[in-house]
């Protein structure tokens, strides 16, 4: 049995539906995430959890229990969210002993769990330091310690780290994964970033407009998105309309508007005259020079049109002869090449016929 169930879960504010019908089953010890973007139901799910709004419809069990009329203070979980919610007066001891003193637990008890949940975070030589000397990566540390020291069988985490710069959220994202690993609590994470999901789920669910798109481990999410919604909201992707002109178990043949035939393949029953997206990875796709070659079915000419140097890799923006723009991503390590291409340079981008998804309409 799944520790969280989430049954048929629906919400509205007026004739706003936030949430629609959604169930899912999150797994004790697991990191799971809500992604999407925003106003998509995944904070108005959290809160519901949590015990802030109830649903309209639906329900939600914890171990098979359910949590209807349950207050938020007396449900064994606990909500970290982005503004941190520390009390400026009090110490970050007394930030963290602030949940076991509500609860009434002897102060012996106190001291022992704030200490272990100190070293947990890294955080024991700011014991009696105040919010306001703390950095945002320890503000983040001491919020997350408050929320850990109850020992909750749910950590509920609202855009933990939307409010760090961009160095400081990779470096709190590892930490975020060895602390989860270490405590075994059960993660349920809502955000909007892409990367940050990727890089933090066991499994994730993408929503849009009150409704679950895809539920799926990270990597199947990447490669096998189920819709054009879901392959275009995660990482950048190249997505062209096509209709299907050969089917078989071994072959799929698309035909994209100004583009001509390309080579893919897909093991589901497809019928010829079917209309769909193909999608294809940046980082799939290769750029060769007029004087290179490549051994690849999916072949076309263009010029380079723009270029984007990332650091370990360059974005190149290849216009076909069509105006079709194909985005294909290079290792700038990549053995036996003397030079970017340059914008301007007439290319070959190529990619394998089994290197895009088909996605019915």
């Amino acid at each position: 049995m799944a520790l969280l169930e989430i049954r048929k879960l629906t919400r509205r504010f007026g004739a706003l539906e936030a949430v629609k019908d959604v169930s899912l089953a999150i797994e004790a010890g697991e990191f799971f995430t809500l992604l999407g973007p925003s106003g998509c139901g995944k904070t108005t799910i959290l809160r519901m959890i949590a015990g802030f709004d109830a649903p309209d419809e639906g329900e939600i069990l914890l171990d098979g229990v359910s949590l209807a009329g349950v207050p938020p203070e007396r449900r064994p979980l606990h909500t970290v969210f982005q503004s941190y919610a520390l009390f400026p007066h009090m110490s970050v001891a007394g930030n963290i002993a602030f949940p076991l003193e509500m609860a009434g637990k002897p102060k012996d008890e106190i001291r022992r769990r704030v200490k272990e949940t100190l070293a947990l975070v890294h955080l024991e030589e700011k014991t009696e330091s105040f919010p306001h000397e703390l950095s945002g990566g320890q503000k983040q540390r001491v919020a997350l310690a408050r929320g850990l020291v109850n020992q909750p069988r749910l950590l509920l985490l609202d855009e933990p780290l939307g409010a760090l710069d961009a160095k400081l959220r990779v470096e709190m994202q590892s930490e975020l994964i060895a602390l989860q690993r270490e405590v075994g609590i059960t993660f349920i994470f809502v955000t909007h970033s892409q990367q940050e999901a990727l890089a933090l789920s066991h499994r994730i669910a993408v929503m849009r407009d009150g409704r679950v798109e895809q539920l799926d481990e990270p990597d199947t999410l990447y490669s096998a998105p189920a819709n054009r919604f879901v392959a275009d909201f995660i990482g950048k992707i190249n997505l062209l309309d096509v209709e299907v002109v050969a089917s078989s178990k071994a072959r799929l043949g698309l035909r994209a508007a100004g583009l001509g035939e390309i080579a893919a393949t897909d093991p589901r029953p497809i019928t010829v005259g079917e209309r769909g997206a193909f999608a294809l990875r940046p980082e799939l796709v290769r750029v060769f020079g007029r004087r290179e070659s490549a051994d690849l079915k999916n072949r076309f000419e263009g010029t380079v049109r723009e270029l984007l140097y990332l650091g370990d890799v360059t974005l190149y923006k290849v216009e076909l002869a069509d105006g079709c723009v194909i985005e294909a991503m290079m290792p700038n390590a990549a053995p036996g090449r003397a030079k970017f291409h340059e914008v301007g340079d007439v290319v070959t981008v190529c990619w394998r016929h089994d290197a895009g998804v088909y996605l019915r309409n």
